[in-house]
């Protein structure tokens, strides 16, 4: 089983940035892909944006292109998620996910392991 752990959400206003962390509850812990997913009150699982274990792109959400940076640190184990020119609409929880394997066919909202999620909050 593979538990994840998210930092870094808050409140922002319109046009600024968090970075959101997510680690490996246990630090030797490997997944071939990771990503992210959010969910807004009364609205369905959004995927945000996945990435390989080599670093290589699997998904990017329309609505965060040009705004939203996704990175791995391999040293660290640490995969980021970089946020600027938020808006009101990416008020969500964010939750980190990741798979392995054949579950890295699946898209990002579906992985397997997810994380207990951070809110992030952005203010007009």
């Amino acid at each position: 089983q593979v538990q994840l752990v998210e930092s870094g959400g808050g409140s922002v206003q319109a046009g600024g940035s968090l970075r959101l962390s997510c680690v490996p509850s246990v630090s030797t812990v490997s997944t071939d892909c990771m990503g992210w997913f959010r969910q807004a009150p009364g609205k369905e699982r959004e995927g945000v944006m996945g990435i390989t274990s080599s670093g290589s792109l699997t998904y990017l959400a329309d609505s965060v292109k040009g705004r939203f940076t996704i990175s791995r640190d391999s040293a660290k184990n640490t995969l980021y998620l970089q946020m600027n020119s938020l808006k009101p609409e990416d008020t969500a929880i964010y939750y980190c996910a990741a798979d392995r394997g054949d579950g890295c066919r699946r898209t990002v909202r579906l992985y397997k392991y997810r994380g207990q999620g951070t809110q992030v909050t952005v203010s007009s």
